[in-house]
């Protein structure tokens, strides 16, 4: 198996393998989407709330706000050393208190240490009313998918088999008619003994005008042994990292597994 890096870059990441096996690419897309740990918040205590909204709804979109996640110097609170009371180890803290005609956004939240602050700075919790406020204290802990949709670091992780576009020699002149007549914004390259498209997005369009032409020629298959992996991440961590730490525990798993089989 090869595997090539394309874009790793910020909260995108987007990798080739080559002669890989589905069920190993489909593996790393689960633990991204179940297994790797984040903070959020699980724990609001709302000490005055006069805004239009009910404190459930508050603390709904609380939870939701992507919190920088370092996994070096964070564990989780069942396996921290306090025993579960909260440490800075295991928990972050943060408070917020705003009053006024005003919107209250995530960058309002303050936390306990400087490197916890909110990244994602704009994401509006509720907007208050003259005379309103709201006075909150928040404590965010490591958390997997799996559990809640709040702790989920990656969003929708996919990847998509290479699409070979072949066609029948004998009527490259049949295949040529066949692309001049496509609409101008279609860009088909013609190969050897196959048609490249430039838009991988436009290839359900290309096959909607091949079953218009009702002609046997050109055909359309996927090559499962080829893909490409695009991913994203919500902000709490880099793609980079999202990606490294997913490897880790997908490796963990499988001496795991390896483990268990030795001992049947």
């Amino acid at each position: 198996m090869k595997v090539k890096t394309t874009e790793l870059k910020g909260n995108k990441g987007v990798l080739r393998f080559e002669d890989a096996e589905l069920y190993f690419v489909n593996s790393l897309r689960r633990v991204m989407l179940a297994e790797l740990p984040k903070l959020a918040i699980d724990d609001v205590i709302i000490y005055d709330n006069t805004s239009a909204l009910f404190d459930e709804m508050i603390s709904h979109r609380l939870g939701l706000i992507p919190i920088p996640t370092d996994l070096s110097i964070l564990s989780f609170r069942s396996e921290c050393k306090c025993g579960g009371k909260g440490c800075p180890s295991c928990t972050v803290r943060y408070t917020l208190s705003k009053e006024g005609e005003c919107v209250v956004y995530s960058g309002d939240l303050q936390p306990e240490h400087p490197s916890f602050a909110i990244t994602d700075t704009l994401i509006p919790i509720v907007e208050l009313a003259k005379d309103q406020r709201i006075i909150l204290e928040v404590e965010a802990v490591l958390g997997r998918g799996k559990d809640h949709a709040k702790w989920q670091v990656v969003l929708a992780p996919r990847y998509r088999m290479d699409t070979v576009i072949s066609f029948d020699k004998k009527r490259l002149n049949d295949v040529k008619a066949f692309v001049q007549s496509l609409p101008k914004d279609f860009v088909v390259d013609i190969k050897a003994d196959r048609l490249e498209l430039k838009d991988h997005s436009k290839l359900s369009m290309f096959e909607a005008y091949l079953e218009k032409n009702k002609d046997s020629l050109i055909s359309v298959t996927k090559d499962p042994a080829t893909l490409t992996f695009s991913f994203e991440t919500d902000g709490s961590m880099s793609a980079k990292a999202a990606l490294q730490e997913s490897i880790n525990i997908l490796a963990k798993k499988y001496e795991e597994f390896r483990g268990q089989l030795k001992d049947i």
